[in-house]
């Protein structure tokens, strides 16, 4: 199985950071990603980062190069999670009550992809990282999103806790919040992979 890590948006995507501005989504994503990378490589899983640039790259070049991969590799040896921070909408700059991880797959989403979408929440659920909100009966949400809808492998989107409400904040910048959120995906990952390979 090879892991395909996307993580959200870039140093020149407006908005996307905590009220205070001590948290900003692109390079905590990307933060997360590179860790979670290693973490993968250290159990012998081929990881790949599909964005190292700093600038936000175009969704259908991210889609592209996942679909690249998938064809070379064979689309079912293949799984894409995109990383990402929440925020209450309408992102007003303000901190906020929501909290918690949440796991995205697209209208058009396979079994496989819900599958890993339906592992990783286990493991939130397990890190008592749910949060305040209601869950979905399936323990992931339906949004129609380019990464997941446009791509051929298994993939879902996950979001890592709000960047708008002062806990989550505090939490994600700490040293257990980091590791939590790297564990989160790690173990997921790993049991998607065991589970398919029966």
């Amino acid at each position: 199985m090879i892991v395909l890590i996307d993580n959200g948006h870039g140093a020149n995507t407006p908005g996307k950071c905590s009220p205070d501005k001590q948290i900003r989504e692109y390079s905590y994503a990307r933060e997360i990603a590179s860790l979670l990378e290693h973490k993968l490589k250290e159990k012998g899983i081929t990881a790949i980062r599909i964005v190292t640039e700093e600038n936000d790259v175009p969704l259908n070049t991210r889609v592209s190069r996942v679909n690249t991969i998938c064809k070379e590799f064979g689309a079912q040896n293949c799984c894409v999670v995109s990383i990402h921070l929440d925020a209450c909408p309408p992102n007003d700059g303000k901190w906020h009550n929501a909290r918690g991880f949440s796991v995205r797959v697209a209208k058009n989403a396979s079994s496989r992809s819900k599958k890993l979408a339906k592992l990783l929440y286990e493991q939130a659920e397990a890190l008592n990282l749910k949060g305040n909100r209601s869950v979905p009966p399936e323990k992931y949400w339906v949004q129609n999103l380019a990464i997941c809808r446009d791509t051929n492998c298994a993939a879902v989107l996950t979001e890592n806790l709000f960047q708008d409400n002062k806990e989550d904040v505090a939490f994600l910048l700490s040293k257990e919040g980091k590791d939590a959120i790297v564990q989160l995906h790690l173990n997921g990952i790993m049991n998607y992979i065991s589970s398919s390979e029966h």
